[in-house]
């Protein structure tokens, strides 16, 4: 590895470090951190703490323990590359481990927009955020369910069904962060409402783009590649001079290696073992 490769490493690990702090408790076990969130909002995970080796199986034991106890998810996140070793103790400990493609946009890289597509960035002050915000997470629970970049039944009716609405507070929570700049939120319409979306979460001149989803009916349409380009060049726009992503698989890789992004590490996503 080149000192240029541990210096991203880096850059990301802190990045990774900071994202939850804001909305999060921290407890230290062993040699993880968990993010424990208090409020609303979709619960975090616990990570290697910065610095540390990786864990042993008996640590990630310890921590899935409190999580139970908690009732919130036993969820672990971490690079490879970054803490070696920890995939065989979480595997022991009876966690699958998901290896996702980490893709860094190269410096001086500015993606050109996708012709033939509209992708809305969420507004606080546009009268319509709390309806598009409701939406937003409604596409997402409809589109996240079908991994992949199958096309599939599940459209519109399914995201109505989805539909709820957004509390006063957890609205607040996230106009706060978009006129922070710590995140952008995008939507692509079709005919009958949004049927794709995407976010980016921001801290200093990195960022990262998460949570694109397109609904299983309306894929194949090349909606996925819109979004993520607005959302780079939104980020890009105000400033930021990293931005990074984690792609679900090879095939979804490929969408944001034609876009620019390359393979630079490994990031796992590990979970209780079905």
């Amino acid at each position: 590895m080149t000192d240029l490769d541990t210096g991203l490493l880096a850059t990301l690990e802190t990045f990774y470090d900071a994202v939850p702090r804001d909305r999060a408790r921290v407890e230290r076990i062993g040699p993880f951190d968990l993010f424990v969130r208090d409020g609303e909002g979709h619960p975090f995970y616990a990570r290697p703490a910065l610095g540390t080796p990786a864990g042993t199986a008996a640590d990630v034991a310890a921590v899935r323990a409190r999580q139970r106890e908690l009732g919130v998810p036993e969820a672990f996140e971490w690079v490879d590359e970054t803490t070696p070793g920890l995939i065989g103790p979480a595997e022991e400990a009876g966690l699958a481990v998901q290896r996702a493609p980490l893709m860094v946009l190269p410096a001086g890289v500015t993606p050109e927009p996708v012709a033939g597509t509209t992708v809305r960035l969420l507004d606080p002050d546009d009268p319509g955020f709390a309806a598009d915000l409701a939406a937003w997470h409604a596409v997402g629970a409809v589109a996240f369910a079908a991994h992949g970049t199958a096309v599939g039944e599940a459209g519109t009716a399914e995201r109505d069904a989805a539909y709820t609405p957004v509390s006063a507070a957890a609205l607040a929570v996230e106009a706060d962060l978009i006129r922070a700049g710590r995140h952008v939120r995008a939507l692509v319409d079709g005919p009958d409402g949004p049927v794709a979306i995407g976010t980016v979460q921001r801290v200093g001149a990195v960022a990262e783009v998460a949570g694109v989803g397109t609904l299983p009916s309306a894929r194949r349409r090349g909606l996925a590649r819109a979004v993520t380009t607005r959302l780079v060049r939104a980020s890009l726009a105000a400033g930021t001079g990293l931005v990074f992503l984690a792609a679900d698989s090879a095939d979804v890789a490929r969408i944001y290696a034609r876009i620019g992004f390359r393979h630079t590490a490994t990031a796992c996503i590990a979970e209780p073992a079905a």
